[in-house]
């Protein structure tokens, strides 16, 4: 298991009984290491700055404890954004009706990048539409994807925010 793998082990008991899910962990840097804690709330509540701050006292304290990263680095909890990377088998069944880019590891047809409309998951396979006709990927050789930002997604959010807020 890679670090980052070890990490999500380590923490995600931890962040989802404080009702959020991890979204996605990642290790960048030069000099010192970023590490990235991606999280949303479990119950579609948009993120605050305080439930970051909440999210990265408890993670600093379970990293400190395991030390999982021998050198020094900086911790960097964030939510995932409108278009935001969709890295769950979930994510792709949620955001069904909205445009990604995707980035397959091996080849699909002579292909590693799709673009299109989101159809959902079916039979344990993303489905996409694309201008090339319908694409099928299987979760396991999605390298990335993330959602497009266009204005059917930007209104998405906004009447989620508002329907929170009443």
């Amino acid at each position: 298991m890679d670090a980052t793998g070890r990490i999500e082990q380590i923490i995600t008991p931890s962040v989802e009984a404080m009702g959020y899910e991890v979204v996605r962990v990642q290790i960048s840097g030069g000099q010192r290491s970023i590490l990235q804690i991606m999280a949303e709330r479990a119950d579609g509540a948009p993120m605050t700055v305080e439930d970051c701050a909440d999210i990265s006292r408890s993670v600093s304290a379970l990293l400190d404890v395991e030390d999982p990263i021998r050198e020094a680095y900086t911790l960097e909890v964030s939510s995932p954004g409108i278009d935001r990377p969709l890295t769950r088998l979930k994510d792709f069944a949620r955001f069904a009706g909205f445009e990604a880019r995707l980035e397959s590891r091996m080849a699909i047809d002579g292909r590693k990048r799709f673009k299109g409309m989101l159809k959902g998951v079916e039979d344990g396979l993303v489905c996409v539409d694309t201008e090339q006709g319908p694409a099928r990927l299987e979760f396991d050789n999605i390298l990335r994807a993330k959602l497009v930002l266009t204005d059917e997604l930007i209104r998405a959010s906004q009447e989620q925010q508002e329907g929170l807020e009443h």
